[in-house]
């Protein structure tokens, strides 16, 4: 028998061998199927760049969880409270602090396993919920009565309401270090505080605060306070606030009043601009070109132009569109509207509703990671 003949077979195996391991390279580098079985491995797939996630809080449920690939519900959390409100999710998308107003706490999820690792207290009413790096600020409305606008005659009873004493118990934002799982300090705010903002240096907190018409500027790091703005002449109950993209511009809605308020870089009020009724949510694109405004009473999404305040468009959506955010790839918004147990997903382009995604028990906010400009968050 020839040396060759017997080299062969060898020779075959070998380069069998060969073939095999390099086919187990590929597919040791090629997405598994896995990855998209459960939402606990979705998130860490979002982390990766793919379409990510959005959380809704309901008020009297817990957390709907969408697919942004898919537009589509996927997972409940449970957060071990009643009336979760304001939310927002950590820089690293590992953790979703959701303030539950019953409990006057914040629970702490895990987005991977949504379970509940811990629940702090953070004070009477909890609300807005803003994250900035290690720490959570929260806003707080302890002498919240709501209810409809008072008239602009109210006598009697009514006014007498209107002044009582309880209306001007002044607020606190929580400090609350995620790390440590504990609030740290306070700083107080007016009565009934709403939205909050970040100054563009970060250096500064701005919040609005709804019961004396005002919205405040203080010191993040100590809570001293730098400037108070007077809204009444303008519009009375603030609500929304937001900074714009470049970080010269700030907007907020007054509710009772139809308008967003503007202004500059030091907070000097440069003019308001008509809405439709009782705006609330509000942001800038990441563009910073155009401003969406969340109209309760007109039923709108309605659109402007950031630089002219021009208005482009009125997107017709449902009852009661508080809070929404843009998608990570700005292509689409979604928008929580808690009366028709539906969040509204519309198409940035054509500035229409495209869907509707049943969320019930009042959907009231909304934030996306990977991180996406909103009402409740910022894209960085």
């Amino acid at each position: 028998m020839e040396l060759t003949s017997i080299l062969k077979p060898a020779h075959q195996r070998v380069l069998t061998l060969a073939l095999l391991a390099g086919l187990s390279a590929c597919n040791n580098n090629a997405p598994t199927s896995a990855a998209t079985d459960t939402p606990a491995t979705k998130t860490e797939a979002a982390t990766a760049g793919n379409s990510g996630f959005a959380y809704v809080t309901s008020q009297d449920a817990g957390v709907s969880v969408i697919d942004l690939a898919t537009m589509s519900v996927v997972k409940q959390f449970d957060v071990k409270a009643e009336g979760p409100r304001g939310l927002g999710v950590t820089e690293d998308g590992k953790k979703l602090i959701v303030a539950t107003r019953e409990n006057e706490s914040i629970s702490v999820i895990d987005t991977a396993t949504g379970e509940v690792l811990k629940q702090i207290p953070v004070g009477k009413n909890p609300e807005f919920v803003r994250i900035n790096g290690d720490f959570a600020y929260v806003s707080s409305e302890p002498s919240s009565k709501g209810g409809p606008p008072p008239g602009s005659g109210a006598k009697g009873k009514e006014a007498e309401d209107d002044d009582d004493d309880e209306e001007k118990i002044p607020a606190k934002i929580a400090v609350v270090d995620l790390v440590k799982g504990e609030k740290v300090r306070e700083i107080t705010g007016g009565p009934e505080t709403e939205g909050i903002e970040f100054s563009a240096d970060g250096k500064q907190l701005v919040i609005t605060n709804e019961a004396d018409n005002t919205i405040t500027v203080h010191n993040i790091d100590d809570g001293k306070l730098v400037k108070t703005i007077h809204t009444h002449e303008h519009g009375d109950r603030p609500r929304g606030i937001k900074v714009s993209p470049d970080g010269n511009t700030y907007v907020a809605t007054l509710e009772f009043g139809n308008k967003i308020m503007v202004l500059d870089k030091d907070y000097n009020v440069l003019r308001t601009v008509d809405t439709g009724q009782t705006p609330y949510g509000i942001s800038f694109n990441h563009a910073g070109d155009r401003i969406f405004v969340a109209t309760n009473k007109e039923k709108a999404l309605q659109v402007f132009d950031a630089k002219t305040f021009e208005k482009i468009k009125d997107i017709p959506t449902g009852n009661r569109c508080w809070h929404f955010s843009f998608t990570p790839d700005d292509k689409q918004i979604l928008l929580a509207c808690g009366k028709s147990d539906a969040v509204f997903v519309i198409d940035t382009d054509k500035l229409e509703v495209t869907k509707q995604i049943e969320v019930k028990n009042m959907p009231w906010g909304l934030v996306t990671y990977p991180k996406a400009m909103g009402s409740l968050d910022t894209k960085k």
